[in-house]
């Protein structure tokens, strides 16, 4: 039953709702702020039920991807925003604003535009120009007629403000100070008992550094690799761990609901976010599994990339990678893995890192946007 009293805000995202943390908490603020939030994303034939707190609609589709895919979810999503109760909407990305943007019109309602990432640059699009300018066209003919937004980080911020003459606002991939949590105990195969572990959570794509980690394990004892998520690689990073006979040493536990993902971090020795200069997107990354490290007093072994160089040095919390070769990412695990006094010391600065980084205070931008 919908409350009249309150405005409701939809929520759309082209993902299935289980893994996507970000939506989650900004949904859980806007419902603190006195909105009722509905969250509509898409039904794959894998995906498992949800259960927020919070009311969710997804789309089953024929075409789960490519230009099909993309398409029909926008025209569903139109029609669904055309005739549902809503008084404001926040669109997730590039590819769930024509849709947003259309509808907004049509009802005179207000836009809210959250931009995960520089989509135009990410790597699946890099390589694909056609699609690429596709892309672009919808970016500049919106962009610069959307009055609020806001991005994950201060250089992609500075880009878009930049380009379309807009003022978008930085909200930032941090979890809350406060982690209501599922009392769970983590299932890890038995083959990672006793062993030190280097964790990788996050989307499975090219670029993200997981192929070259599988590699190192070669050069790495009494430790093992464990791959948290999905994505477009996995078969392949899979059938790479066959070749090299690893599979005592790597293990891939595929997607965990983000509710209990922290259960898991926790048991990390070392975190993974060796992501590749492969395209903007990726140079000017602040994924969330950094923070979600820093969240579970994990090191981190990282690349010299603007936005995560920043954290990492600013707090002291890991190490750099100077290049992808797997006997040097191997050299830096191993040192890590071996240095007890420097863990000690991470651990420590981590800690304080954890005080000040909350998203308590990113909430403020969406504050100023929404009320």
């Amino acid at each position: 039953m919908i409350n009249k009293t309150k405005k409701r805000i939809i929520i759309s995202v082209t993902n299935d709702l289980l893994t996507d943390k970000r939506v989650n908490k900004v949904a859980g603020t806007l419902i603190k702020f006195g909105f009722d939030v509905l969250l509509v994303g898409r039904k794959l034939p894998g995906s498992l039920p949800v259960n927020f707190s919070f009311k969710t609609h997804r789309f089953k589709l024929l075409f789960n991807k490519g230009v099909m895919f993309y398409a029909s979810y926008n025209m569903r999503l139109f029609f669904f925003l055309l005739f549902a109760k809503a008084d404001i909407f926040l669109s997730n990305d590039l590819d769930t604003l024509p849709a947003n943007f259309l509808a907004s019109k049509f009802r005179k309602k207000k836009l809210v535009y959250d931009s995960h990432e520089y989509f135009t640059e990410v790597p699946e699009l890099v390589n694909r120009p056609k699609i690429k300018h596709i892309w672009e066209k919808v970016e500049k003919f919106i962009l610069p007629k959307i009055e609020y937004s806001y991005t994950v980080c201060r250089s992609i911020a500075e880009i878009y403000s930049n380009k379309y003459n807009i003022e978008m606002k930085v909200v930032r991939n941090i979890p809350e100070c406060e982690l209501f949590l599922k009392d769970i105990k983590p299932v890890f195969p038995d083959a990672t008992k006793n062993k030190k572990i280097i964790l990788y959570q996050g989307t499975v794509n090219i670029g993200r550094g997981i192929e070259h980690i599988i590699e190192a394990m070669q050069f790495v004892e009494n430790a093992v690799f464990v791959i948290i998520g999905d994505g477009d690689i996995k078969n392949l990073l899979e059938e790479k761990v066959k070749e090299l006979q690893l599979s005592d040493k790597v293990f891939f536990l595929g997607k965990i609901p983000f509710e209990i993902l922290h259960a898991y971090t926790k048991k990390a020795d070392i975190g993974i976010s060796l992501e590749e200069n492969i395209g903007l997107n990726y140079y000017y990354a602040l994924p969330n599994k950094l923070f979600d490290y820093i969240r579970a007093n994990v090191p981190v072994l990282a690349s010299k990339l603007p936005e995560i160089e920043n954290i990492v040095k600013t707090y002291d919390i890991g190490c750099f990678i100077e290049n992808h070769s797997p006997e040097h990412i191997a050299e830096k695990i191993n040192f890590m893995l071996n240095n007890e006094d420097k863990i000690q010391d991470w651990k420590r600065n981590i800690k304080k890192a954890s005080a000040e980084l909350c998203w308590e205070d990113e909430e403020q931008v969406l504050r100023e946007i929404f009320l």
